[in-house]
């Protein structure tokens, strides 16, 4: 089976904006708005193959975008040319994550979201269990200026670690992780190479 051929979680867009009255573009860290925008989520998520929803801006795909940060740092990974979608090679990103599958015996749709989050991590990264302090909320990521963020919607997350944790990438071949500080990604050099997701959650770091 094909990646396209994956079933994922999506949800109607005019479900999930309350037809466009809750729409914002960037990120929004307003708890109200997420907790209404999340609320609507879980009340209307379905199943859709993913080739389908990738065409289909009617329905958003829900993706959690985790950020791995250590005191003032951030761990930033680069797509290298040996691995994933080719629009991504050589542009750094920060987040962790990826399209939720449904979890049969799930109570919520948080706990589908906890599920699939840590799957992804756990896919993606080899971090010690005793390193990890806490998973905070830092809102949700819409991107309706070009086709890709049109059919997305980024729950955003920043997975806190102790002073002195270590974080390794397990698709070498394919992935390039390291640690930088914020002012470092707020560089022109830098921030110029970050997707844009990347770029909106930089712009809300402290």
């Amino acid at each position: 089976m094909g990646k396209m051929d994956e079933v994922i979680l999506v949800a109607p867009r005019d479900e999930v904006f309350k037809k466009e009255s809750l729409t914002f573009q960037g990120v929004n860290s307003e708890d109200e708005r997420i907790t209404e925008i999340m609320a609507q989520i879980e009340a209307h998520y379905r199943e859709m193959r993913r080739g389908d929803a990738e065409e289909d801006p009617l329905f958003k795909q829900p993706i959690p975008y985790v950020v791995i940060t250590r005191e003032d740092e951030v761990f930033v990974y680069e797509r290298l040319v040996g691995g994933g979608e080719a629009r991504l090679h050589n542009k750094l990103s920060l987040g962790f994550g990826g399209h939720m599958n449904h979890i049969e015996g799930a109570a919520s749709f948080s706990e589908v979201l906890k599920l699939n989050t840590d799957r992804e991590l756990d896919e993606e990264l080899q971090i010690n269990g005793e390193d990890k302090l806490k998973i905070v909320t830092l809102g949700l990521i819409n991107d309706d200026e070009n086709s890709v963020g049109k059919v997305h919607i980024g729950i955003l997350s920043a997975l806190q670690l102790k002073s002195g944790a270590h974080v390794e990438v397990k698709e070498k071949e394919q992935i390039a992780g390291k640690w930088m500080s914020i002012s470092e990604l707020k560089q022109e050099s830098v921030y110029s190479r970050l997707e844009t997701w990347s770029q909106f959650v930089v712009d809300i770091l402290e």
